[in-house]
Order: structure tokens, then C-alpha cells, then sequence
């Protein structure tokens, strides 16, 4: 079979990989004031996948057939762990149905096709035997983009974009490059770097998610400060769609009316197949540095992030943990020893005789790329900022281990389900006058809620991407769940939070898209006449609603 890369099926990541707390002294008794659970009892392994229940394929021979003739024998199958594989992302509701063996329905074929002439006669056949196509990347998704629409009876192909996988073309003069849509992001950036470049998109999925993703769900990376989000960086875009393909030239600017390329950007499959993408590069950075630095309480950390974004500084990363995850943060450290233990607590006890609250205390992490000039120009500018607001620096230590450690946060999820907790995220984006009101009624919302279903829960939050109007909020929550129905009691908590994002003036997603999860929202957040405009222009792409149809909106 094909050796495109996949995760687990029951989990994040790679088979093997896990989070471990016997090297982390903090970390139990966090958890136990957090969730109330105990780490080191024994954990509850999801189930063996010859438990699954499969569904059927209800694909027929002859559709198969056809399918196989398009994209060779090894590269169509319905092999039961493949469709499951495809059938959800990485939600905690997704982990919580694969362990639950709950899957009422599920793909009935995996196609992966090697380029974009495979794609279109796909897309063709789908449409002419009236069967559903549902975009396929990395399977990283948290919002049910990928889930085939329950009651559906017609057969449904996943199609998986990992053999398009290759950088095409740098145009070095223009900053450009055209990619395949299927490319993971380490293997984009092995690419690139390899010729001097970087696309500097670096999601907390980074590992586990494609080019062609990002793009479907409008996706931010931890360096959207100075690198801007996926959208401001894909210029150009191929788009499959029924009996045309959509090509959207990479002009640097244009007024020639609504912009199309906007509007595949956060499609989530329903406006076609994205096959290439052209997007602007970046020269790698002579000089990088990740500082840690630490803020008395939230509110000086807050005006802090306020005040650089609108300063002439540019920095790359500009992330701030509320007090609760700091606390949280410092849980995962590993033991310290010798001096760096004593340099900890000195620093501690000296911020104590100054007044401040530990307790309070937030811990930031902010980033600069440039010449080695131009960093240095960057850390004053910044450094200026900081000292207003009353900033300690803790210099790079705590900024490499945040680099080496960014990508391996989701693993925690595991092994809280294992152990009869649930833990997931939302995040949001708003104003910078309306960010402390809705962060305090985000909290209030989500206390409620866990009051409300009877159980311990926790939130915390981090600013993680700055801009000039505004910021985004990122908010962890987990709880201690009953085991008999996990699922209503996340609803609980998620609706929660979702509402009060939309009623504190923010928008119901900054990066992680709609899909179905957020669906319910989408007229609050756009209006209704903004809903029946993306109703439009599904209707015209897809009359027959063969392209991923139920995401986005939940009127069909």
C-alpha cells in the first residue's frame, strides 16, 4: 500500500510517542488540583482496533473498479483501519467516538492520487455516479471537517492528497513558490530549506498537517506576526472542481472585484479539491532567537502584548500565558538541578521581595528572525516596551525549550483521556478593548458549566498571535468526565465557551475553522446574509452537494 504518513488511529501523533509525567515532580499534584485525577493510577487504554466495529463499504464493485483504473491498484482501497483512519480529525469528540467504538459511518473507499489530472477524473466520476468527496491531509482537524455527514447514503471517498507532496517551483526573484497541496509540513520545509527558503507557517499541527489543510481552514502558525497567516501568504490556488478548474493566478495585489482566492481560503472542500498553491517565501533568517520573559500579572501582560503590536517593533512570536497556564507550563518542567535550580528559586524569591504575587505571575515568550542587526534593533524596540510594563527577562533558556518542546503539547490529550479526563481548545480573535472582558467572561462562562455537569474542571489561557486591531485568545479547558456520557458533557462545557466568544464580541474561530463543531455559530459571527452568500456559492459549485457537504453551514 501507499507509504503516505498517518497518525495513529486512536490518537495524536506517531504510534510509540506519548506525554510522560515520571520525570516531572509538578505535574501530579497539578493535575490533581486542576482535574482531580490522580496520574499515577493505571491508565485505560483505548480499545484494539480488531474491536472496531467497520461499517461496511457500500461502494460497489464497478465504482471501485473505476476508481482503481484512475489511481492504480495500491492507491484505492477499502481496508478497514485506512477508513477509519479517515473518518474523524483529532477533536477530543473524535478521540472519545474511536474509543468508544462509535463510527455511524465511515468512508468507503481511500483514494490517494498522484496529481491534479487524477483529482479531476475523480472529482468527475464522483459526480457522475452521485457518491461524496471529502478532502483528506494530514487528519489533524479539531471541528469535524472531516467526518462523513451521519445519515449519509451515498458512497463516500476520502481522498487523501499525501502523494502530491512536492515543492514545484521557486520563483527566487518574486519570493514564490508553488506547492503540492499534500505535502506535511516537515517535508514542505525540508524542501525549502534545502534551497535557502522557509514559507515560516508553523501551526501547533505542524507535523501532522498539509499545506492544502492550512489553506481549507485558514490556518495560523506561531510566527503570524511577522509572517502573516495562511492567508496572507498563498498568492495563487488550483482548485478542482465539478467539470472546471478554478485557477487563481499569484498576483501580488488585485481589485478585480470579490476576491475568489478569498473565498477558497476556509472552503473546508466545499468549493473543490485544492491541488497547488502558490505561496510567498521567505529567505531563511541569518539570526533567530526565542526570549523568555515573565509579567507581573495578566493585566500588565496584556497591555504589554498591546503595546508592541502597535509599535514599530516586528517581532515574530509574541505569546503570553495567563497565570493559570504558567502554572501549568512550569508543571511540565523537568527537576532542576545544581544551578539552574538555584538561579529558579533565587529569582522566585527575589520577585517576592518586590511585591509580586507567584501566583499572578505570566510567563511570555517572544521571537526574532532577521540579520543579526536587524534582531538586535528588534529586542530594543521590544525590550523598551517590556520595561514599561515592569517585564523580567529570562533570556533564551526557556525560548529553546519552548522550540524544542511546541509541537508535542496535543499528545497530553492521551494520556488525560486514559485516565477518565477530557481536555480540548478553543480559541478566539477580538479587539484589543474587548480581549480583558472577553477573557473574564470566558472564564465565569466556563466555571458555570462545569458546575452545571457536576464535575472538576479547569481553563487557562495564552495570547498567541498579535495584531494591530487586535488579538487571539487561546483558551485550554479540561474536566474530570462521569464515563457514562463524555460527549453531552463536553457540550456543555464547548457551547459554553463558543457562546461566549460570540457575545463578548469576538469570532467563533481564529484558526481552527467551522466544519461542524462550530457550525451552530456561523450566522451569529458572518449575519445571515453572510450565511446565504456562502450558501450561494456552494449551491452554484456544487448543486448536487457532492463536495463535503453538512460543513460550514447546517441549514442543507
Amino acid at each position: 500500500m501507499t507509504d503516505v504518513k498517518h497518525m495513529k488511529w486512536w490518537g495524536w501523533g506517531v504510534e510509540g510517542v506519548g506525554f510522560h509525567h515520571e520525570d516531572k515532580p509538578g505535574f501530579a499534584p497539578f493535575v490533581v488540583n486542576a482535574v482531580g485525577i490522580d496520574v499515577w493510577k493505571e491508565p485505560v487504554p483505548p480499545i484494539d482496533f480488531a474491536e472496531v466495529n467497520v461499517p461496511e463499504s457500500v461502494a460497489s464493485d464497478e465504482f471501485f473498479a473505476a476508481l482503481t483504473t484512475i489511481v492504480g491498484p495500491e492507491y484505492a482501497t477499502t481496508d478497514g483501519l485506512e477508513r477509519v483512519v479517515h473518518t474523524y480529525g483529532k477533536s477530543i469528540r473524535d478521540l472519545i467516538r474511536l474509543r468508544d467504538n462509535v463510527l455511524p459511518r465511515v468512508p468507503d473507499v481511500v483514494v490517494y492520487p498522484a496529481d491534479e489530472s487524477a483529482v479531476q477524473r475523480i472529482m468527475a466520476l464522483a459526480v457522475a455516479e452521485d457518491a461524496v468527496i471529502i478532502p483528506f491531509g494530514g487528519g489533524s482537524n479539531i471541528v469535524g471537517s472531516l467526518e462523513p455527514v451521519p445519515t449519509e447514503t451515498r458512497t463516500i471517498i476520502s481522498l487523501d492528497m499525501g502523494r502530491m507532496s512536492r515543492v514545484l517551483d521557486i520563483d527566487e526573484y518574486s519570493n514564490l513558490a508553488t506547492i503540492q497541496a499534500g505535502v506535511l509540513g516537515p517535508d514542505m520545509e525540508e524542501q525549502l530549506n534545502a534551497r535557502g527558503w522557509t514559507l515560516g507557517h508553523f501551526p501547533d499541527s505542524f507535523t501532522h498537517s498539509t499545506l492544502g489543510g492550512w489553506i481549507a481552514t485558514r490556518s495560523s502558525g506561531m510566527q503570524s506576526d511577522k509572517y502573516g497567516d495562511i492567508a496572507d501568504m498563498t498568492k495563487g490556488l488550483r482548485v478542482v472542481q465539478p467539470g472546471k478548474l478554478l485557477v487563481v493566478r499569484p498576483i501580488p495585489a488585485s481589485a478585480t472585484g470579490p476576491s475568489v482566492r478569498e473565498a477558497i481560503l476556509g472552503s473546508e472542500g466545499r468549493l473543490g479539491i485544492i491541488t497547488e498553491a502558490t505561496v510567498q517565501v521567505h529567505r531563511l533568517p541569518a539570526k533567530r532567537e526565542v526570549l523568555g520573559y515573565l509579567f507581573k500579572n495578566w493585566d500588565s501582560a496584556l497591555a504589554a502584548m498591546h503595546d508592541i503590536a502597535t509599535s514599530d517593533a516586528a517581532p515574530s512570536i509574541t505569546r503570553v500565558s495567563d497565570a493559570r497556564e504558567t502554572a501549568f507550563s512550569f508543571s511540565t518542567s523537568k527537576a532542576s538541578h545544581g544551578i539552574s535550580g538555584q538561579v529558579q528559586k533565587a529569582l522566585f524569591a527575589f520577585l517576592q521581595k518586590r511585591g509580586w504575587n507567584l501566583d499572578e505571575v505570566c510567563l511570555s515568550f517572544i521571537g526574532y528572525e532577521g540579520t543579526a542587526s536587524n534582531v538586535s534593533h528588534q529586542k530594543s524596540v521590544v525590550g523598551d516596551v517590556l520595561k514599561k510594563h515592569g517585564a523580567i527577562t529570562l533570556g533564551k533558556g526557556p525560548g529553546a525549550l519552548y522550540d524544542q518542546k511546541k509541537f508535542d503539547t496535543p499528545y497530553l490529550r492521551d494520556f488525560l483521556l486514559d485516565r477518565g479526563a477530557a481536555a480540548d481548545v478553543s480559541e478566539t480573535a477580538a479587539p484589543w478593548a474587548k480581549l480583558k472582558p472577553l477573557y473574564d467572561n470566558v472564564f465565569a462562562a466556563a466555571n458555570k458549566a462545569y458546575a452545571e455537569i457536576g464535575m472538576k474542571g479547569w481553563i487557562m489561557c495564552h495570547l498567541s498571535h498579535s495584531m494591530h486591531s487586535g488579538a487571539c485568545l487561546y483558551f485550554t479547558f479540561a474536566f474530570t468526565h462521569d464515563g457514562v456520557d463524555p460527549i453531552a458533557q463536553y457540550d456543555v462545557v464547548k457551547s459554553a465557551i463558543q457562546q461566549a466568544f460570540i457575545d463578548n464580541g469576538g469570532t467563533l474561530s481564529h484558526h481552527h475553522s467551522v466544519g461542524v463543531e462550530h457550525a451552530r455559530w456561523i450566522e451569529d459571527d458572518i449575519s445571515t446574509a453572510g450565511a446565504d452568500l456562502v450558501q450561494g456559492m456552494f449551491t452554484t459549485v456544487d448543486p448536487g452537494k457532492n463536495l463535503n457537504p453538512g460543513k460550514i453551514l447546517t441549514r442543507e
